[in-house]
């Protein structure tokens, strides 16, 4: 439809319906004019202006209470209305302004908003919008007239209030919009008054009336709750940041002379007026610096970028409008575009990078040079570091890292001129001594000296390396959350890659040297300073560009400089454990007065004196208190860590670097600290991966030459080296068998060693003998059974076929036969043949033995070493230590496992041994006994029937003795019993006593002994690992004689009746037939069920 564009013809299609709102104030009236006005073209109405808003105002101004949904109806048509008109009359301003707010107030008390609904509020904003953009300059100027100030203040109060206390997110965002159009600084799309640099300081002169109150309310806003979302935020500090920047901006201070307006008609009205002094503004600026504080702590850490943005907006502003004037406030607004420049969101850093670009050109533009800026940074660089620690120990977590972000920022603004600022005394000392303060550690948790490493180092194959250690996270005295950490870290290399790396490390390390409170600290800044100074990851700047990066030589120097004191004895060799920890107990075995040189039993070595004594330079010390013992592992571990950023940092260079580093790491990786080893296996990978190696073993065996010449030496000179068995025991652990050949003299020396003086060094050395022997069992596998029984022809278990009685009749006959010797010479004529031709096989063996020379063929070196370690094992299960004997036990059992496939050189090994391992199988401290049965499993397994009568006369019976006399005690013992050494002891026995028995073939006898001795264990009254494990002892017996144990279980319980298959055989009586239930039933009938039933249950069962 066409719309009207003759103004007689609009008047007379929209007069009915005026008049009739006049006459009637219904919401029906009031959308039927609102209708109307919709088809009238906007040049027609707005010459009708005054006449259609004559009734809609006439509604408003009836009194009485009104319906919203009137006065919502009549804010929506005025709003139509004034979106297509322009206001020309101050008049209609003024009052629709008056009108317009009391709509939104309360009747009762007018100075606060009414309780009305969203939709009214909505409707009025939306008009009052409308208003402030619909009128004339000249117009809407009146409004900051002295004699408005009362209206004026009422409508800034009324729009602050909803702004603040409205629960809808719109509504507030509303609110202030109006409030931003009412100050004439609205920033939307639509056309705004231009206003001359003398209405400016009118405005300007007004609004300064009003400053405190908007500042304060809508700095309220700001840091008020998240809930109310990022738009409400992102629109007070826009009005918040106009309305500053309008009533201080410099050229308005300068240009407009504020003269004494006040005349004598204005009356009280004069006292609210605000002359811009130098005093008020000096004032102003100051109480504004603390609001603005408050508004850049909330709004620098929000989540939502928007608001982020529009605080670096708001910071770009006001240092280019009101430099001069809002001087307290220069330090904040600087801070806070520093701290956006390391902002999450690229639009905000990008946005950031330009307001200080813009700023730096002003300074430069204003004063002729580029100083005074950069003096700026570095003076409030050196303000926030004096005051760093401080904030760091008072302020939370989210204001740390704020402060944090506003340091790091410093940094990147000033780019290459760090290195100006570093190379005065005093900021370089403030700054580190910040650090220092900053990155203190908290080492008095009990949990890091206590977590210990594992009997043996985590071992590889030669394919593999192991998982990644996950790095233990550092807690700090004056922090938790890891990003702030993580932004320490990166301040570190940001120094580093703009900053003179000789200068920062050479006064870290000055710092490092002063005092073990900072040696932690400087070792973690200095890790970090070399990471940056190579540009390793994370340390690029900010948008300023780098100087000359140092050279490949120079950051290699500066690496073996640190390196050389990380690795000092005063800063490497320190006490890790208490006095009371087995590694303690080892280093007392070093002392002058019991160590004997390994060099004395060396082969190709005669010294003079072969008791010669190792002199050492070690005294006595005192105990180290948790404080102590916490603050050396984390030192240790920084100082891992920084070997492996030096290694990235240099590359394939680093390799040379290898030859006095690598040994050093290994020694830390054998240390039985876990926050260590791990800090030195995760160190060992990063030197690996820095360097081009594929793994840790292939790091190891392209630097054993010079490593096993380190090791070799220092085994000599063991009061001064005590950790080189360590070295070797890595070594082991993550090498392959290429490296036996070059560590073969060494394990010779250490034997020959321990033969003169097992007594002084056994326990040190019985941990390197246990890491050979892991490593040669996982270097040389074998089969888990021995090749003796490849030629045994397994029992088997439960018959589950129907039996067919002729055949069994006619076995029976020939068994009876053959008892009764009838078929004794048949089978002697046989055995005769037998001898008079030997098989082909015997034969040819005895042509070569007369052939041949009478030689035995070389065992091969891992045999030979094998053999030597076991020979040391037999002599020192004696030992009256009972951690030796236990050490010793695991190394026996490893040796067993090498020597399983050599059963020539295993049985008169075990025929040596089985004195010793007796002895501590049946009178010893029940670990070790515990300990020596998992050695006989392991030796029985190997050896098979050679120790069945051993085992049957020396062993079995106290076994089963000791297991009857503990049956009764664990059936009645509580939960508690199966954290005691005698359950472990139990559980350890019945679990691997059928194996046992199976795998020697024991008699029937001694079957019947350990049967008797284990059916207790049976019982439901015993802990549940101990029925289980008796399950499975019987489940071996059943393997062993099926026939014998099927008959001992029916004894006791019976489940279901067994009928002959034909009548004239009598029927099968059991005394466990129709036994009431006992304490054995279930687990009985479960093993009858699984091993012996037909598979329909309650079927007849096979006669034996």
């Amino acid at each position: 439809m066409a719309r009207i564009d003759d103004p007689k013809i609009a008047f007379a299609y929209l007069r009915p319906a005026c008049v009739l709102l006049t006459r009637e104030p219904t919401v029906a009236n009031v959308e039927t004019l609102g209708a109307l006005l919709r088809d009238v073209d906007a040049a027609t109405l707005q010459q009708l202006q005054e006449y259609v808003l004559f009734p809609l105002r006439f509604v408003l101004k009836v009194p009485g209470t009104k319906r919203e949904g009137l006065v919502q109806a009549v804010a929506e048509a005025v709003g139509h209305i004034l979106e297509n008109t322009c206001v020309r009359s101050w008049e209609t301003l003024r009052d629709l302004l008056s009108e317009l707010c009391l709509c939104l107030c309360s009747p009762a008390d007018p100075g606060k908003p009414a309780a009305t609904s969203e939709e009214l509020k909505s409707a009025v904003l939306g008009c009052l919008d409308a208003l402030l953009h619909a009128a004339y300059g000249d117009i809407v100027i009146r409004l900051f007239e002295p004699v408005m100030l009362p209206g004026l203040g009422a409508a800034i109060s009324l729009l602050l209030t909803l702004g603040e206390l409205e629960k809808s997110r719109a509504i507030q965002a509303a609110a202030l919009k109006c409030l931003q159009a009412l100050t004439l600084q609205c920033d939307c799309e639509q056309d705004h008054v231009v206003l001359t640099a003398e209405e400016h300081c009118v405005v300007g002169g007004t609004m300064a009336s009003f400053l405190p109150g908007i500042t304060v309310a809508l700095t309220r806003i700001v840091t008020g709750d998240l809930r109310q979302g990022h738009a409400v935020t992102v629109r007070a500090i826009k009005v918040w940041s106009r309305t500053v920047g309008l009533v201080m901006e410099d050229t308005q201070l300068q240009s407009c002379k504020t003269a004494n307006t006040t005349s004598l008609d204005l009356g009280r009205i004069g006292e609210l007026v605000v002359h811009r002094t130098p005093d008020w503004v000096k004032g102003a600026a100051g109480r504004l610096a603390v609001l603005l504080k408050k508004v850049v702590s909330c709004t620098s850490a929000h989540q939502h970028w928007r608001v982020r943005l529009e605080m670096v907006d708001m910071a770009d502003r006001l240092l280019a409008m009101c430099a001069g004037s809002l001087g307290d406030c220069a330090g904040p607004l600087l801070e806070a575009l520093v701290a956006a420049t390391n902002d999450q969101d690229p639009r905000v850093r990008e946005r950031c990078e330009v307001a200080l670009r813009e700023a730096s050109e002003r300074s430069q533009s204003n004063d002729g040079n580029r100083q005074t800026f950069t003096d700026v940074l570095s003076e409030n660089l050196h303000a926030l570091a004096t005051s760093l620690p401080r904030l760091m120990r008072t302020s939370d977590d989210q204001k740390k890292l704020f402060v944090l972000s506003v340091f790091l920022g410093y940094l990147k603004v000033l780019g290459p001129l760090v290195t100006v600022v570093l190379s005065s005394a005093v900021h370089l000392q403030r700054i580190s001594k910040a650090l220092m303060q900053v990155l203190e550690l908290d080492v008095m948790d009990v949990r890091i000296v206590e977590e210990r490493s594992a009997a043996s180092v985590v071992e590889t194959t030669p394919g593999s390396d192991p998982l990644p250690v996950q790095a233990q996270r550092k807690h700090f005295l004056y922090f938790t959350d890891e990003k702030i950490f993580s932004m320490l870290m990166e301040i570190c290399r940001t120094l580093g890659y703009y900053g003179n790396v000789y200068l920062l490390t050479d006064h870290f390390l000055d710092l490092y040297r002063e005092s073990s409170v900072y040696r932690k600290q400087a070792a973690m800044a200095l890790n970090e300073i070399v990471r940056g100074a190579a540009g390793c990851q994370g340390s690029k700047g900010g948008g300023c560009g780098r100087r000359a990066p140092p050279s490949q030589e120079d950051l290699r120097v500066v690496v073996v400089s640190v390196m050389e004191e990380y690795t000092s004895l005063s800063n490497w060799h320190l006490v890790t454990v208490g006095e009371d920890s087995d590694g303690d107990k080892d280093q007392e075995l070093l002392t002058p007065s019991r160590l004997l040189s390994i060099s004395n039993g060396a082969a190709g070595y005669a010294p003079p004196n072969p008791l010669q004594i190792v002199p050492s330079s070690s005294a006595s010390r005192s105990s180290p208190t948790l404080h102590q013992l916490n603050g050396n592992i984390w030192q240790l571990c920084i100082q891992l860590e920084g070997v492996a950023c030096f290694a990235r940092a240099l590359g394939r260079d680093f390799r040379p670097l290898l030859m006095t580093s690598l040994y050093p790491v290994l020694e830390k990786a054998g240390d039985e600290t876990l926050l260590v080893s791990e800090a030195a296996l995760d160190a060992m990978r990063g030197v690996g991966e820095a360097c081009g190696y594929a793994g840790l073993g292939e790091l190891i065996n392209d630097n054993s030459d010079y490593l096993i010449n380190d090791v070799s030496l220092n085994l000599r000179r063991l009061c001064q080296h005590p950790q080189a068995p360590r070295v070797l025991t890595v070594m082991l652990a993550h090498s392959d068998p290429g490296l036996l050949p070059l560590v073969g003299d060494i394990v010779r020396d250490v034997l020959l060693a321990l033969d003169l003086s097992y007594d002084r060094t056994a326990s040190l050395f019985c941990s390197v003998l246990h890491s050979l022997m892991k490593a040669l069992a996982r270097w040389f596998p074998s089969g888990p059974a021995s090749h003796r029984d490849a030629g045994r022809p397994a029992k088997p278990s439960a018959d589950r076929e129907v039996l067919d009685v002729r055949q069994f009749l006619l076995d029976y006959r020939k068994q009876k036969e053959l008892a009764e010797g009838i078929c004794a010479e048949d089978e002697e004529d046989d055995a005769l043949g037998d001898l008079a031709a030997p098989p082909p096989q015997e034969a040819e063996e005895s042509v070569e033995d007369l052939d041949g020379p009478d030689a035995k063929a070389e065992l091969p070196p891992h045999i030979s070493i094998t053999k030597d370690v076991m020979e040391r094992c037999i002599h020192l299960l004696s030992d009256p230590c009972l951690r030796i004997r236990l050490k010793v036990l695991d190394v026996l059992e490893l040796c067993v496992c090498v020597l399983r496939e050599r059963e020539n050189e295993l049985l008169p090994m075990a025929h040596r041994c089985w004195p010793a391992l007796l002895q501590r199988l049946t009178n010893d401290d029940p670990l070790a006994v515990l300990r020596a049965f998992r050695v006989l499993c392991t030796l029985g397994e190997a050896c098979g029937d050679f120790l069945r009568s051993r085992v049957s006369k020396e062993v079995l019976p106290r076994l089963t003795s000791s297991l009857s006399r503990q049956a009764p005690v664990s059936a009645r013992a509580g939960p508690v019993y199966t954290h005691t050494l005698a359950y472990k002891l139990q559980l350890a026995v019945l679990q691997g006593l059928g194996a046992l028995c199976l795998r020697l073939d024991l008699a029937e006898t001694d079957l019947e002994a350990v049967c008797e001795a284990c059916l207790p264990y049976l019982s439901c009254r015993q802990p549940v690992r101990l029925q289980e494990a008796g399950l499975s002892l019987f489940r071996h017996l059943i393997r062993a004689d099926p026939d014998a144990l099927w008959f001992t279980l029916c004894e006791l319980h019976c489940p279901f009746s067994y009928d002959p298959p034909h009548p004239d055989l009598a029927p099968v009586r059991l005394h466990g037939m129709g036994r009431a239930r006992d304490e054995c039933t279930d687990n009985i009938g479960k093993l009858l069920r699984e091993e012996f039933s037909p598979p329909g249950w309650g079927e007849q069962l096979p006669l034996r």
